[in-house]
C-alpha cells in the first residue's frame, strides 16, 4: 500500500485526511477496519500517547420525578496522529476491534462546533 496515499474506510462524509501518518492502528492509512456504532463527542483529554478520551452526554427521562436528568458516556479512542486531535476538539469516533484493554473505538475525524 503506498504509504502517501489515505484509504476509504467507507463511511459517507468523512473525508481522508491531507496528512500522513505511519500508525499501524490509523483507519486510513493503517489496516484498522471500522464497523459498528459511530457516535459524535467531544475530546476531554488526550494525555496518554496515542489515546483520547472521548466524553458524551445524554438525557435519561425519570418516570417518578417526571423530568431528564444528564448522564454521561466516557470511552477511550485511539487518535492518529494524522487527525491532529487536541483537548475540546468535537470528533466522530467508530467501533473497531479491541486495540488494548481499554481502546475499542478510533477517531475517524473532526466536526465543526454546532450552534444551539
Amino acid at each position: 500500500m503506498d504509504e502517501n496515499k489515505a484509504r476509504n474506510i467507507g463511511i459517507p462524509g468523512i473525508e481522508s485526511p491531507k496528512d500522513t501518518c505511519v500508525d499501524e492502528f490509523c483507519p486510513f492509512h493503517g489496516m484498522i477496519s471500522v464497523r459498528g456504532r459511530t457516535f459524535s463527542a467531544q475530546v476531554a483529554s488526550v494525555k496518554t500517547g496515542k489515546t483520547a478520551v472521548v466524553v458524551w452526554q445524554r438525557r435519561l427521562y425519570v418516570p417518578k420525578y417526571e423530568r431528564f436528568e444528564q448522564r454521561k458516556s466516557k470511552v477511550n479512542a485511539h487518535a492518529p496522529l494524522c487527525l491532529h486531535i487536541k483537548k475540546g476538539d468535537n470528533v466522530i469516533i467508530g467501533e473497531c476491534r479491541p486495540l488494548s484493554k481499554t481502546k475499542r473505538f478510533v477517531v475517524i475525524g473532526k466536526t465543526e462546533v454546532e450552534n444551539k
